[in-house]
């Protein structure tokens, strides 16, 4: 039998990268186990909406160490669970700075426990620059002096999660696949629940000193086999073929040709593919009453729950994989293609919001309302729903609501809408509004997202480009202009 770690009172607990792929989920996890939890954001307005009533949310900066003095009084278990890849610039030493700045400020506030989750490599292969880094990060965590309990995962596999939506964006993309020598790198690729079950089970160890864990899925499998199996689920026939003398680089600029929205982040994982990741040391299993899934389990849930993981992600919180605003598409988006921009208005969250909320139906989209409805009537000549259907209300939203050719997807009054396409399009499309308060008015982001279905979609998409940058464009400045000129009603 596996020893189980004995219970503790209820600790007080930091998350650090709770806007994140594995942060953000893992803080429902906490909640629901009743602790006292505390999340770090630089922007705590953007999380607050996002977790429970009973969870404390502070500002604070990694690289601000004044900050995480605040941050860190009275915690006793401390998750750190951020990454600086998707930034711009030197992301290796960000990562040190970060690491040796908070290491220092758990020290300071007495922190009893780390908890670090990063990658997994075996063998004798030099590591990538990414998986150094994540190795780098640990030891620099542990040389704070505080005990750290550092997760090293394999492929994680789950709806939104980085190597699993660049084996789905290759699989639904490419019927005949050209294989590099990595796709045959072996890896024990774990289910997203059962990394979380391991980060929540840190929270029973018993005080003492810093530990490792290797963690994986209850499967081996090669990249090409997680492929096969993902094909096989969906029932897509694919052929691969082996070309060995495809480099990871040649592969990476592959990749960015085939799924672009991973630009500069999916080309250091593709560098990193070449280590083996697989379980060495089975400790993890002795220590933690946890039996992971397998690699069919893992992939039929992501499959499973894809469209729920991406209802409750806010696409603005993500970084583009430049690290700007201009294409804010991370890793959980997988293939699909985001366009985002925004504006400043001077007037508070509830006006600008209203004028948002007012759109469509009699009213227009504001501008080139023409456009909009030349497109609905190219959609009815298709057979779907056009512009007929107007809107519920002149004013008030509400989820479910039918708004032309799109449904309210989600609503959240005074502070964002997104809407799902239910036009005729080759593969799936959302817009969303978010208004934040910021510099004494508001600023108002709109992004576009779409999911390409094969050939067809790509080109709907890229051939659309310039045209949606100017409605959508326009849109938005005309959004704040009636903010600015025209009264507006209260927003239900």
């Amino acid at each position: 039998m596996p020893h189980q770690p004995e219970p503790r009172s209820t600790p007080a607990v930091l998350v650090t990268g709770a806007t994140g792929y594995i942060g953000g989920r893992l803080v429902p996890v906490l909640e629901a186990s009743k602790i006292r939890l505390r999340c770090l954001a630089r922007h705590p307005a953007a999380l607050r909406s996002r977790v429970a009533s009973s969870t404390e949310v502070v500002a604070g900066d990694l690289f601000e160490p004044a900050s995480l003095d605040a941050a860190l009084a009275g915690i006793e278990v401390a998750y750190y669970l951020v990454h600086s890849m998707g930034a711009h610039g030197n992301y290796r030493e960000k990562d040190r700075v970060a690491a040796r700045t908070f290491g220092a400020a758990a020290r300071r506030a007495g922190v009893r426990r780390i908890v670090y989750l990063g990658g997994l490599a075996a063998g004798d292969e030099a590591l990538s620059a990414h998986l150094e880094s994540r190795l780098e990060t640990g030891r620099i965590l542990r040389d704070s002096g505080v005990p750290v309990v550092e997760f090293r995962a394999s492929v994680v596999i789950g709806s939104g999660s980085l190597s699993f939506e660049l084996i789905r964006a290759l699989v639904e993309r490419l019927p005949i696949m050209i294989c590099p020598r990595w796709v045959s790198t072996l890896a024990q690729p774990i289910g997203i629940d059962d990394v979380l079950a391991y980060l929540a089970g840190a929270l029973n160890l018993p005080d003492g000193e810093s530990r490792t864990f290797e963690i994986g899925g209850a499967d081996r499998a090669s990249y090409g086999d997680v492929m096969r199996q993902y094909a096989r689920q969906r029932g897509l026939r694919r052929v691969m073929i082996s070309v060995p003398l495809l480099t990871p680089r040649l592969s990476s600029l592959w990749l960015g040709l085939v799924t672009p929205v991973y630009a500069r982040v999916g080309r250091e994982l593709i560098a990193g593919l070449k280590n083996e990741s697989v379980v060495t040391d089975p400790a993890a299993l002795s220590v933690f009453p946890i039996r992971p899934a397998g690699l069919g389990d893992a992939i039929g849930r992501a499959i499973r729950y894809e469209d729920r993981a991406f209802a409750l992600t806010r696409w603005s919180d993500a970084r583009s994989s430049g690290g700007g605003w201009a294409l804010p598409a991370d890793a959980r988006f997988g293939s699909r293609l985001v366009d985002t921009r925004r504006l400043h208005v001077a007037v508070d969250t509830s006006r600008a919001f209203a004028a948002i909320a007012e759109i469509g139906g009699e009213r227009g989209w504001y501008y080139a309302t023409w456009a909009w409805r030349i497109r609905g009537a190219i959609d009815l000549t298709m057979g779907g729903v056009g512009m007929r259907r107007g809107r519920r209300d002149p004013n008030a939203l509400a989820v479910g609501d039918a708004l032309d050719f799109w449904r309210v997807e989600a609503f959240e009054p005074g502070r964002r809408v997104r809407l799902a396409a239910e036009m005729k399009v080759p593969g799936r499309a959302w817009l969303e509004f978010e208004v934040v308060p910021a510099g004494g008015g508001s600023v108002v982001h709109q992004t576009a997202v779409f999911e390409p279905v094969g050939l067809p979609g790509l080109l709907y998409w890229y051939v659309l480009l310039p045209v949606h940058a100017l409605i959508f464009g326009g849109m938005l400045r005309a959004i704040a202009r009636r903010a600015l000129c025209q009264p507006v009603s209260p927003v239900a």
